[in-house]
């Protein structure tokens, strides 16, 4: 007689259970938290979940036992989007110190060492999983970007310290604990997803139409506008798809056994939850972020070339760690080129669809105000190129692919509208803007606002400080500056305000920021 789910539930209760939150923005903490899955799993964990922070309820973390949290920090010290919801929980002044006794946790936090508040998301939330009585399994981990090796030169050290703790802490959480790291470790399991093929034309969508595309520079910035009927407030920043770019890449489809362009659906097979659908209709088979270190392990499993089969075993192994880095980040690799790199290979498509993410949507600041433009959101974007090490040029996929439409064959484009978190402020508000580069995008958007409000009624003076490398490559919308900077408009000296810019790169030695020149002088 097969037991019943509740007693099923107090088997795995018993036997343990690891539960794994992260959070991610651009998908580095996700890699990393299936990672942690993945080796539990190996390692025998009778239970596994691995759950983004916005799809889980903090309310229930109590009654868990076994938690490792894997979060990235983003701007200036910011936690992921995905674990804003979760944080305000845990600051309520309601739960006390005694709220997560007798949970055991982990913490592994994903920054860059650049910045001042270097994985501050992760310290926090460690210090906050103290301040309520969890009990640390061992010390915070903390990845690096300015590591050779990446965040991966942290995780690995750490890991192994941490899968050493919860042994010691309970044996039978990991009762093969030593199959994590074993290297003839031959078995690779099946794919945990599930594809379900439909028709393309049953995508659904909420596109908007490309009324114009712009060069706005000779080195290479746009100002695509696109058509939008507004409903409730105007919005402040744009989210988009780019779409995918393998025609032009050459994507051999029979590499993939099937065609990426036809349409799909992924149900997730989870030890105890239910599957959840996502649509990934368009893959990231182009963008440098989506290969992630299990990429190489699964390929190794595929390659009918045992040469190939030994470098990609290298490439997965503590061994090949630095140099997977110089071979996969530092070249920006992409998932293709890595598939044309080990021909032999023949992934199964399951397993190429869990791999590889869902397109990540890109964010603008809308450089257009709804007073000036009615139905009609304008974006600044530069076209991003750069050269790897080993001296090829790669290209930025969203700019890349928005450069290229052609406004007259009725683009769409999958977007979303945020009210976003800069709003033009009130008309009585004194504005001092900073916006060198694509950053004028928003300021764009401040001024046009404040012109259509001063025509009806008194506005506060602007000043406006905008800095680039050269005046006659890279002065991002020179005449609407210049027309605001003179007579009565809003950046006039008369009304009180004024605009200034420094060019880097056209004195013999580069300006200084303090040495930004009022711009009627250049007229």
């Amino acid at each position: 007689m097969a037991p019943s789910s509740a007693e099923a539930d107090s088997a795995v209760s018993s036997s343990g259970r690891l539960l794994v939150l992260y959070a991610s923005q651009t998908g580095n903490a996700m890699d990393a938290a299936e990672r942690v899955g993945r080796e539990a799993e190996r390692g025998g964990c009778p239970a596994v979940d691995v759950l983004s922070m916005d799809s889980f309820d903090p309310s229930r973390l109590p009654s868990e036992r076994f938690v490792v949290f894997v979060v990235s920090t983003t701007g200036q010290g910011d936690p992921p989007d995905s674990m804003k919801g979760f944080w305000r929980y845990m600051l309520r002044k309601d739960l006390d110190r005694q709220w997560l006794e007798g949970i055991h946790h982990a913490v592994f936090g994903l920054g860059d060492s650049g910045y001042q508040k270097y994985n501050f998301a992760a310290k926090k939330l460690d210090r906050r999983l103290l301040h309520l009585g969890a009990e640390p399994v061992l010390e915070i981990g903390l990845g690096d970007d300015q590591h050779p090796s990446g965040y991966e030169g942290a995780l690995d050290p750490w890991l192994l310290s941490m899968w050493k703790s919860l042994n010691e802490i309970n044996p039978s959480l990991l009762p093969r604990v030593s199959d994590i790291n074993d290297p003839n470790l031959s078995f690779l399991g099946d794919p945990k997803v599930h594809v379900i093929y439909y028709s393309s034309n049953e995508v659904t969508q909420d596109p908007i139409l490309l009324d114009s595309n712009k060069i706005i520079s000779s080195a290479r910035s746009m100002s695509p506008a696109l058509r939008f009927h507004a409903d409730g407030e105007p919005p402040y920043m744009l989210q988009m798809i780019p779409l995918n770019l393998a025609v032009e890449l050459g994507l051999n489809s029979e590499k993939l056994a099937t065609s990426i362009y036809i349409g799909i659906k992924v149900k997730k097979q989870c030890l105890t939850k239910e599957g959840t659908d996502r649509d990934v209709r368009h893959f990231e088979l182009e963008d440098p972020s989506s290969v992630c270190h299990l990429y190489y392990t699964v390929m190794s499993f595929f390659a009918t070339s045992e040469r190939e089969k030994e470098r990609l075993q290298y490439f997965a192994s503590p061994e090949g760690r630095d140099d997977l880095y110089q071979y996969n980040q530092k070249e920006s690799r992409t998932v293709l080129e890595v598939l044309e790199d080990f021909p032999s290979v023949q992934m199964p498509f399951e397993w190429l669809v869990q791999l590889t993410p869902p397109l990540k949507k890109r964010a603008f600041s809308i450089s257009s105000s709804p007073l000036a433009h009615p139905n009609q959101i304008h974006l600044t974007v530069s076209v991003v190129a750069w050269v790897t090490p080993f001296k090829r040029t790669r290209r930025g996929l969203c700019s890349t692919w928005l450069a290229g439409l052609n406004p007259n064959k009725g683009n769409l484009i999958p977007c979303w509208i945020h009210q976003g978190s800069l709003p033009p402020p009130r008309p009585l508000v004194p504005l001092v803007l900073i916006g060198p580069g694509t950053g004028c995008a928003p300021f764009r958007a401040f001024v046009e606002e404040r012109a259509a409000q001063a025509a009806a009624e008194p506005t506060a003076p602007v000043l406006f400080f905008f800095g680039c490398r050269n005046q006659e490559n890279d002065f991002l919308y020179k005449d609407f500056w210049l027309t605001h900077a003179q007579d009565e408009g809003v950046l006039s000296s008369k009304r009180g305000g004024g605009f200034f810019v420094a060019f880097s790169r056209d004195q013999p030695q580069k300006a200084l920021r303090r040495k930004c020149l009022p711009m009627l002088q250049l007229r």
